[in-house]
């Protein structure tokens, strides 16, 4: 369980990065602060950079940590997985709202639907990971 949650987070921030890249890359002269960005495009970006600052490395330490059964990998995979939640929560609602579905939303559900997994595979597991406050010392 813990090498699929380890592997499944690493291959999801392969493509959060490959994702964001191209998605910088195909907008990038529309980009600029002078000139005037719709909403919508304003918080996908704004997602996005929150994804490079704070998903990746996360998924990336989460991965190698949850491989080594160390607290901090096991702490930043719980911690990758909930901002999932977050950001799904988000762009579900600006999606239903707009009525316009982003592939960014069918890319990444299955990652959202995996976190669930994770986070209660991970919870259950906590005691193979030394240093976790309630884990065995053994």
């Amino acid at each position: 369980m813990l090498r699929v949650i380890a592997g499944v987070n690493l291959f999801a921030a392969i493509v959060h990065l490959v994702f964001w890249g191209m998605a910088f890359i195909h907008f990038r002269d529309g980009l600029t602060l002078s000139s005037p960005v719709p909403a919508a495009l304003a918080t996908t970006f704004g997602i996005g950079v929150a994804d490079l600052v704070w998903s990746v490395p996360l998924l990336v330490v989460g991965s190698i940590g949850v491989m080594q059964r160390r607290a901090a990998g096991w702490l930043s995979a719980q911690l990758a997985n909930g901002l999932y939640f977050y950001s799904m929560t988000f762009i579900l609602v600006r999606d239903t709202l707009t009525g316009d579905f982003k592939p960014g939303s069918y890319l990444f559900m299955p990652f959202t639907l995996f976190a669930f997994w994770a986070l209660w595979g991970l919870w259950k597991r906590r005691d193979e990971f030394p240093g976790l406050c309630g884990a065995s010392q053994a």
